[in-house]
């Protein structure tokens, strides 16, 4: 199985995940969401193959998030420019992100990663 895991390594939330893989012995791919953000592309493909809300995807308690005053931005973008917007920056984006060929979390909750990859 091919598991791509979008983390930013400070994130304690990130460790976790991070840690639960190696306890797991899942093979995995590791990219740095801040280093080497995710495009538009990928984010879309992702999004819908993911049954995920779209909000689903923003990092709702990061500083960017609430400089740019996103709460309130958000439920008047269309799905095209929230994309677009979500690609700009990577601290934007909901971490970690798991990438798997059976489904995608965004977010690290152990019941989740176990439905999943387990």
């Amino acid at each position: 199985m091919s598991v791509l895991f979008l983390w930013y390594p400070r994130c304690s939330t990130c460790q976790k995940a991070k840690k639960w893989l190696d306890e797991h012995h899942i093979e995995y791919e590791t990219r740095d969401i801040k280093e080497n953000r995710p495009g538009e592309g990928e984010l879309k493909a992702w999004y819908e193959k993911s049954g995920l809300e779209l909000k689903r995807f923003f990092n709702t308690s990061g500083l960017v998030y609430k400089s740019m005053n996103l709460k309130e931005k958000l439920p008047q973008l269309s799905e095209e420019e929230a994309l677009a917007l979500l690609a700009t920056d990577g601290m934007l984006v909901k971490r970690p992100l798991l990438i798997a060929e059976n489904g995608i979390l965004a977010g690290f909750r152990e019941a989740a990663y176990q439905e999943l990859l387990g």
